[in-house]
């Protein structure tokens, strides 16, 4: 099939390469988010995608909003007979969806209808689930309610950030958009209407969300930690100063902290919560670099009955 392409961030880049790879399909264009500011200079990046296109020789179609109707015409002119999609990051209109033959195939990384919207892996691990994964689905103007052609899945691992759930689903699923494109092509492939039952949503993680309570059993706080990484990022307070918690470990044995409240071992440090305590291993203090949660508190001088989130 002729295809055109939409994604945006680093995870999409492995099913554009499975695409790109691919001996049955042509990668005709890309359609990704228009270069954004980054980095201290704020200067205008292209997104990982669209870098990898650029390399690939492939055309790059980069729509402020797709309505425009200069994107519309032009996708009408290369008249795809498929778009693959993987996290693009913008509402596709009717008038966009009804162009290619087959759609918009979009790579969700959730087990559907679990776990629909913008933030599937953080909401997973948030929610304790065993099992995750990701679907392909035809895209409706209906939030992620399209159906399915296929699935993957991934047990979740108790030491997973979001970061680590996310790389391996974006390999998996790269396999997976692939094959989803080959059986659209030959016909063995029919897309199966989502359950009604299992529904749940996922979206965006707020900085606020990912703020951590002291109160919570230590097994959410661990949660709310690995969700969190990278991105927003969780956190609590120490001294009215933001500190980033990017990696804890439940500690059962240690039932003896208030919650937020510290104690600092010659090579180690625990926080209390509303269970048992959690140990710090790697935190980040506002304007330092991450280190160490022992190197911090040795930094930092933590007096007896000092807590965070205070």
């Amino acid at each position: 099939m002729r295809l055109v392409f939409a994604g945006t961030p680093e995870v999409a880049v492995p099913a554009l390469d499975a695409l790109i790879a691919s001996e049955r399909h042509e990668v005709a264009a890309v359609v990704t988010r228009p270069d954004a500011p980054a980095g201290r200079g704020r200067r205008l990046v292209a997104s990982p995608v669209a870098e990898r296109a650029e390399e690939a020789g492939i055309e790059i179609l980069k729509p402020n909003r797709p309505r425009d109707e200069d994107f519309l015409a032009r996708l009408r002119e290369i008249a795809p007979d498929c778009c693959p999609v993987v996290a693009y990051g913008a509402l596709l209109p009717r008038a966009a969806l009804d162009i290619p033959a087959h759609g918009w195939v979009n790579l969700h990384f959730s087990l559907l209808p679990a776990w629909r919207g913008a933030a599937p892996v953080q909401h997973s691990l948030l929610s304790g689930d065993e099992i995750t994964g990701a679907s392909t689905f035809l895209i409706e103007e209906g939030l992620d309610s399209g159906p399915v052609y296929g699935t993957v899945t991934e047990r979740i691992r108790s030491t997973d950030t979001s970061g680590d759930l996310l790389t391996r689903l974006a390999f998996a699923g790269a396999g997976l958009l692939a094959a989803t494109m080959d059986g659209i092509e030959d016909g063995s492939l029919k897309p199966v209407p989502q359950s009604a039952d299992g529904v749940t949503l996922a979206p965006k993680i707020t900085v606020e969300d990912a703020r951590v309570d002291w109160s919570a059993p230590a097994l959410r706080v661990d949660r709310v930690v690995r969700a969190c990484t990278p991105a927003p990022g969780a956190w609590t307070t120490f001294r009215g100063e933001r500190l980033k918690l990017i990696q804890v470990v439940p500690v059962p044995e240690r039932t003896d902290l208030a919650p937020g409240r510290l104690s600092v071992g010659k090579n180690d440090v625990h926080a209390g919560t509303g269970s048992y305590a959690v140990e710090l291993l790697w935190v980040q203090a506002q304007g330092k670099r991450p280190m160490r949660a022992a190197d911090w508190a040795r930094g930092v001088r933590i007096e007896a009955g000092e807590a965070l989130g205070s």
